[in-house]
């Protein structure tokens, strides 16, 4: 085991001259890297890691540690669950390269993390059907309209939707038969949309696995706060993953993955039971929550 660096301001001869000609030489084995892309990536990563060990002083031990906690990073993803995701995402890695590839311009609906749960291949539902799939959790009617950022309607536009259901669970977290509270639908000729789908609630991010115990060594929590995840597709505009935010939720303000935007706060309106819905689905012994998120896209 290494000593750990002496005290700031402590006279180490030579040391910082071993240490630059180390980094240089990192830094010069990419100088033949074909893609000058890839050379900047790796040149720029070579520059910031050292300099963290540096900074810190890290120790041999910690970065074996380190290693050793990246390795079960991997041993714990799978095809249904993706842990390097999820460390990305507590660490605000993922919300970061968000901001800088998805900048706010004029009215367009802003981005967020797309977070571990996503899966292609979500069943189609008709405009107002019902995406919840039997899955646990208040009924909730979500409409709006998608429109490109002159206010024109986007007919045809496609928007997958998933969300987890009152337990704190998406349907992937049950095994790999379970299909609910997921689904895409089109919007019509007006670009409106409108949906059957789970009023949202807090849930923790899965905190079993090595993020998890993380999270937990740090003081942190892995509760998210209450969202449904929008994907909104179109021809000759960019693609945004969103979310919807519960308006009052006390968990805006230390959301796990950092994924909060003010603006994609909404207002869910709770309706007593027997108020009449939209589409005249019967809801007379339960309350109902309703929201309206207009999406607006930026052409590609």
């Amino acid at each position: 085991m290494s000593a750990a660096r002496p005290p700031a301001g402590t006279d180490v001869p030579h040391q910082r001259p071993v240490e630059d000609e180390l980094t240089q030489a990192v830094l010069d084995s990419f100088r033949d890297t074909e893609d000058p892309r890839l050379r900047e990536l790796m040149r720029s990563l070579v520059r910031h890691l050292h300099a963290f060990i540096r900074d810190v002083s890290l120790t041999e031990d910690e970065w074996q540690q380190a290693v050793a906690f990246l390795t079960e990073v991997g041993r714990s993803t799978t095809d249904r669950r993706q842990e390097f995701v999820l460390l990305s995402d507590v660490l605000g890695a993922s919300m970061q390269t968000i901001n800088v590839n998805h900048e706010a311009v004029d009215d367009a609906t802003e981005a967020t993390v797309v977070g571990p749960f996503f899966v292609e291949g979500a069943p189609e539902i008709p405009l107002g059907g019902d995406l919840a799939g039997g899955a646990p959790g208040e009924p909730c009617w979500v409409e709006g309209t998608v429109t490109d950022t002159s206010g024109n309607p986007v007919p045809g536009a496609r928007l997958d939707v998933w969300e987890a259901d009152e337990d704190g669970l998406y349907d992937v977290q049950y095994g790999p038969d379970r299909t609910a509270a997921r689904a895409h639908l089109f919007t019509d000729d007006r670009g409106h949309y409108a949906f059957w789908g789970l009023t949202p609630t807090p849930y923790p991010v899965p905190h079993d696995g090595p993020v998890g115990a993380l999270l937990a060594r740090t003081g942190r929590s892995p509760l998210r706060a209450s969202h449904l995840h929008v994907k909104a597709t179109a021809a000759g505009l960019r693609t945004v993953i969103t979310h919807i935010f519960v308006e009052g939720d006390r968990l805006l303000v230390q959301d796990a993955v950092f994924g909060v935007k003010d603006s994609l706060v909404k207002k869910f309106d709770r309706q007593p039971p027997g108020t009449p819905t939209p589409n005249g689905r019967r809801l007379a012994d339960r309350s109902w929550t309703r929201v309206r998120f207009d999406l607006v896209l930026r052409h590609a």
